[in-house]
């Protein structure tokens, strides 16, 4: 039997094997507006049947001081990545792009997800000594994202779908002008971190964005870009840029944002990506695990999956994120209103067609 969230609370059904999350045959594509979902979240009802049927989950809970050992390696890794195309130069600039796509994009991947394990304090014991293991992954990205994204990451859970809180959803203005053409949405994902940022000054009642921990980030960023500079060049500094201009962009890996989220069912919101990439990508696959307890860190997800299979084994879920980079850009059903949108204001107004 397999356990389900519905309207009216949880139920039973048989077990089946998980139905496709892709769009169904004859789909239109949503221009108009985001779909229409339930106020309620979904996670905070699941968490709260899995510690009922297996409190045992409940051990899950804690860090992994592993999460800090591989963020020493990879940034590392990358600074001395960042120190053999400095020494190349510019001269084998296409080496360094291919490097970047191949290489430093999943490297820096990685570390967006250390310094989100960092936010749900799962690395370390302390506030502290996550906060500052976020800054610590964040070097390879050479501009400083650690402490926005901690400020930010927080309301898209407690406000997951809810377009004046969560960050997450895209504006409106980005959904209306890339549409559904290819190329628009190619664009959006090559751009998608100065996209993110241009939907801060959307939100209502956002945690303040520019404290002291946000400095103390900037300032060791730069610091870091200038002694990469010093120490190896500019093309070092290139090298570490494009990586992370990859991981979060136009490569298989950004096909994450789309994973975990995007939707043509209402009554699924939030989506796994079970896939060889995981073991890369730190498990992020793991997404409405995370989202039922963000305090488990990532190498303990899958085991969370194993306790409470009959929550999770009969939800829709993506096999691989290549496949779904290239649907999401070539399918025309796909749009960036490909979400739900619980704020007052859309469950107010009429249903997206």
């Amino acid at each position: 039997m397999s356990i389900v969230l519905t309207d009216q609370g949880i139920s039973a059904k048989a077990s089946a094997t998980s139905p496709s999350p892709s769009p169904a045959a004859g789909a239109e594509p949503i221009l108009d507006g985001f779909l229409k979902t339930e106020p309620l979240r979904p996670h905070p009802p699941r968490r709260r049947a899995i510690t009922a049927a297996h409190p045992e989950v409940t051990s899950l809970i804690g860090n992994d001081y592993r999460t800090a050992v591989i963020v020493l390696a990879v940034v590392a890794g990358q600074t001395a990545l960042a120190a053999l195309f400095g020494h190349l130069g510019f001269t084998y600039w296409w080496a360094l792009l291919l490097g970047a796509y191949c290489i430093g994009a999943f490297a820096n991947h990685a570390m967006f997800v250390a310094i989100h394990d960092c936010v749900h304090n799962a690395v370390c014991k302390t506030p502290l000594g996550n906060k500052w293991f976020a800054i610590i992954a964040d070097l390879p990205n050479a501009v400083p994202t650690a402490m926005g994204f901690r400020c930010y990451h927080l309301k898209h859970h407690s406000h997951l779908g809810d377009y004046d809180y969560d960050a997450d959803l895209p504006s409106h203005w980005e959904a209306k002008l890339v549409g559904n053409r290819w190329y628009g949405k190619a664009a959006w994902l090559f751009f998608f971190a100065l996209m993110q940022v241009g939907r801060l000054n959307r939100l209502k009642a956002t945690v303040p964005m520019y404290g002291t921990w946000t400095w103390i980030n900037v300032a060791v960023i730069v610091a870091y870009d200038l002694a990469v500079l010093l120490l190896f060049g500019p093309a070092g500094l290139v090298y570490l840029f494009a990586s992370f201009w990859f991981s979060v962009g136009l490569h298989p890996v950004g096909a994450r944002w789309v994973q975990e989220h995007f939707t043509f069912d209402p009554e699924q919101e939030t989506y796994d990506y079970y896939g060889p990439l995981n073991f890369i990508a730190l498990n992020i696959g793991y997404h409405n695990e995370h989202h039922d307890f963000p305090e488990i860190p990532w190498t303990r997800l899958p085991t969370l999956k194993k306790m409470a299979p009959e929550f999770y084994d009969d939800l829709k879920a993506h096999k691989s994120w290549t496949k779904l980079f290239f649907s999401f850009i070539f399918d025309k059903r796909y749009t960036l209103y490909s979400r739900v949108d619980r704020s007052a204001a859309n469950l107010a107004g009429p249903q997206a067609s």
